[in-house]
């Protein structure tokens, strides 16, 4: 289970360094990202909370305060991606829809406390998590009646969990570091605290380490 965002081609984008997108569309955040994929993360979670102000025709990435504007100043950001599962065994991804948002993914804890289920979105895909007793079943896809799934025991779900919240964590501390490096005209402290509310996670505490 890794926490991933959806990034999409950084075309044109010369405000920092990014990486090209990966064929899934998805970023896995953790503590291994190189500072160009710290990079093109922030960058995807600014243009998710980069709203235009009326009658302002600039490029939204021709400046970095613009750019960053609504990931610094919204209290809900939005983090488009969510919670991949990848069964390697049998070369099945169950991976965040449309409309999921990373932000949410604490969501899953419901299904830790009991029977319930989870939807991720909507056509084209409509991936879904449901706890059956002591079974967790991910359905990559609930329109297709031959839709792959993937099958874990229930009991599984909390260590994964904590898993996407040390990879969070480890994010964050990479991104402030980055943030030192390459936002020399913003406080380090507002940019990771807003990365943080986006990802619902507390911010590191103690010097950025630069990058």
């Amino acid at each position: 289970m890794q926490p991933v965002l959806e990034v999409a081609a950084p075309d044109g984008f010369a405000l920092w360094p990014v990486t090209e997108a990966g064929a899934s569309g998805f970023l896995a955040l953790d503590g291994g990202l190189s500072p160009a994929g710290v990079g093109t993360a922030v960058m995807a979670l600014a243009a998710c909370n980069d709203l235009a102000v009326e009658g302002d025709e600039r490029p939204r990435h021709g400046a970095t305060g613009t750019f960053l504007h609504g990931l610094l100043t919204f209290d809900t950001p939005f983090a488009a991606g969510g919670l991949r599962v990848t069964d390697r065994a049998a070369g099945v991804d169950f991976a965040p829809g449309c409309c999921d948002g990373l932000e949410d993914w604490r969501d899953w804890y419901r299904l830790v406390d009991g029977d319930g289920r989870l939807g991720f979105g909507h056509e084209p895909v409509s991936p879904a998590a449901e706890r059956l007793g002591d079974t967790l079943r991910l359905t990559v896809d609930v329109e297709r009646p031959d839709s792959p799934v993937i099958t874990l025991p229930a009991r599984a779900l909390p260590g994964m969990l904590a898993g996407v919240e040390r990879d969070l964590a480890a994010f964050l501390v990479l991104a402030s570091g980055w943030a030192s490096a390459h936002l020399p005209d913003h406080d380090v402290d507002p940019v990771v605290a807003a990365l943080a509310r986006a990802l619902d996670v507390s911010a590191p505490t103690g010097s950025p380490h630069a990058m």
